[in-house]
């Protein structure tokens, strides 16, 4: 290889970088403008005290949490929330949304 293809090589090189970086940047904007989005909607939807309740499940369930916030903003963009939430009717909506659990009873035989 001569120096004129290690400069080629690495002139793409370079390019691909730069390009996967603009398009990680440009994916963790579209990340903040969504998760920003779905602030401004539960701030509108849920009282303080529903509010400090499901940051305290992100802070242990941050999956769990997510689904959760995404079902409450479909709610209210489809009309369906009138009021706000406070904190008893989040209770509520977290049992109806919460997976059974499911119970393994492990028996020996001896």
């Amino acid at each position: 290889m001569g120096d004129d293809e290690l400069a080629e090589i690495r002139r793409r090189r370079m390019m691909e970088m730069q390009q996967q970086a603009a398009s990680q940047q440009d994916e963790a904007e579209r990340q903040r403008q969504y998760d920003a989005q779905i602030h401004s909607v539960l701030m509108q939807i849920l009282e303080p005290e529903a509010r400090e309740r499901l940051n305290t499940i992100r802070l242990t369930k941050p999956d769990f949490a997510r689904s959760v916030e995404q079902q409450l903003v479909m709610l209210a963009q489809s009309g369906r929330i009138k009021n706000k939430i406070n904190d008893e009717q989040l209770k509520v909506i977290l049992k109806q949304v919460t997976p059974a659990k499911r119970e393994f009873n492990i028996r020996r035989k001896g």
